[in-house]
């Protein structure tokens, strides 16, 4: 008497072998859900600019007693959660009432590749704490430095320099027209000089 699948067995041990293998190897290029969401220990951030405030528009009320942590001295937009902070506050504050959900109103557009006043982090952490001439409002002293650095990973994202994986997905918000910032392509930022003050 023969076993009929006797001779079969080695052949099916091997494709479940291939397989396994195959499967992994599949497995293994996908990162994307990788996302970041831990700060580093003890990443040395951008110094924060030092110089004279070029806006004397203030919003709100001073805000007395305003203490940073250490987590304020981080910086990393490889940090999803950040990124999305930084959207969820650039709501919260109104940004868009100026800038238009990013697209240009009265203020300046943030997802094109013209940066009036610079596109790197510092440059732009130094334009929302300082403020610039003809209407961007000095917020030095009235929101933590650590939500600065949100905004500032979230406006970088506007414009594609952030990594996809940590950009924001898709919008909490109704009557999106502009594509979610992960798929938005990366411009390559330029320096336009600012208009002169009025």
């Amino acid at each position: 008497m023969t076993v009929p699948f006797a001779a079969d067995a080695p052949k099916g041990r091997m494709r479940i072998a291939l397989l396994v293998a195959v499967t992994t190897v599949l497995l293994s290029g996908c990162d994307r859900e990788l996302r970041r969401f831990e700060k580093p220990a003890k990443a040395p951030a951008p110094s924060p600019a030092t110089g004279q405030r070029s806006s004397d528009i203030k919003p709100g009320q001073n805000a007395e007693g305003l203490t940073e942590t250490a987590v304020a001295e981080t910086y990393d937009e490889r940090n999803a959660y950040d990124v999305a902070q930084g959207k969820r506050l650039f709501r919260w504050y109104n940004c868009g009432g100026c800038h238009a959900r990013g697209g240009g109103g009265m203020a300046p557009a943030l997802m094109d590749d013209k940066w009036r006043y610079g596109h790197t982090p510092e440059q732009i952490f130094a334009t929302i704490v300082e403020g610039r001439p003809n209407g961007m409002p000095s917020f030095g002293g009235r929101i933590p430095n650590e939500q600065v650095w949100q905004l500032v990973a979230y406006v970088r994202s506007m414009s594609g320099l952030v990594p996809k994986d940590a950009a924001p997905g898709r919008s909490d918000s109704l009557g999106g027209a502009s594509p979610p910032e992960s798929q938005r392509p990366e411009a390559s930022p330029r320096d336009v000089p600012p208009p002169p003050p009025s």
